[in-house]
């Protein structure tokens, strides 16, 4: 009867604890919906696994912040790392930030670049990172690391690959807080396509095209959080930035 009762009170905290939660985020998006064809969504949505640490090793690589991910080089931040073959998850993890444990200490990170040896859980981090966690001359040390989700400067950006056109149209997401699940632009009303992510980090629209513009795209973060855009001018390697930034994860 005790197991019983406990489980009661236990599932009634629960609800009543996520429909908090749903009315704060409720308020939230009704705060953060911009004017002007741009939009804010964040349903309440939890990843099966929570937001895992992982455990694995770390090495270092003379990084400059470009890579398997196409970034631009960052010679200002280089407080990036590559992730390991498995959990590169073609692409997915690109742009992502993790937090790193080391044995003497911790460094935030960004992925972007590729360690086709390395295994899973596997880092390699840039020099300057590595420095942060252990000392140079251990090469390889143990580490736990978690995804995260870091404040940021500005909005969300799309950045258009060079020979974009109407007929192969090749969009990037820069600058955003959390890992990119999705990206959709609207064909028609009531009609979104999901466009095809590559392996290069780009999401790719061929067979048709997207159209010559303007566009109206819709991404989704990993968490389930959407953030839509309107009037979005075609390029062929330039950057539009968006109205909104996504909301920390879990």
């Amino acid at each position: 009867m005790r197991l019983k009762l406990n489980s009661i009170r236990n599932t009634r905290a629960a609800s009543l604890a996520l429909l908090l939660a749903a009315l704060l985020l409720s308020a939230s998006a009704a705060h953060a919906q911009p004017a002007g064809g741009h939009s804010l969504w964040l349903p309440l949505v939890a990843r099966a696994n929570g937001n895992p640490v992982h455990q694995g090793v770390a090495t270092y690589y003379n990084a400059t912040g470009a890579g398997a991910c196409l970034f631009d080089a960052a010679p200002n931040d280089l407080m990036v790392a590559a992730m390991n073959a498995p959990d590169f998850n073609n692409s997915a993890v690109c742009g992502e930030f993790v937090s790193v444990s080391g044995p003497k200490g911790a460094v935030n990170v960004r992925i972007v670049d590729l360690c086709p040896e390395c295994q899973s859980g596997h880092l390699d981090l840039s020099q300057q990172a590595f420095a942060k966690i252990a000392d140079l001359p251990q090469g390889i040390v143990p580490i736990t690391w978690q995804v995260i989700s870091p404040p940021l400067a500005g909005p969300i950006a799309y950045h258009f690959k060079d020979g974009s056109n109407q007929w192969w149209t090749a969009v990037q997401i820069r600058n955003h807080r959390n890992p990119i699940a999705k990206f959709e632009y609207l064909q028609s009303p009531n009609h979104w396509v999901a466009v095809p992510r590559m392996p290069y980090n780009y999401f790719v629209q061929t067979n048709p095209g997207m159209g010559t513009g303007p566009y109206t795209f819709r991404v989704t973060d990993s968490y389930g959080n959407v953030l839509s855009d309107s009037g979005i001018p075609a390029m062929d390697n330039g950057t539009v930035n968006g109205s909104g930034q996504f909301p920390a994860g879990p």
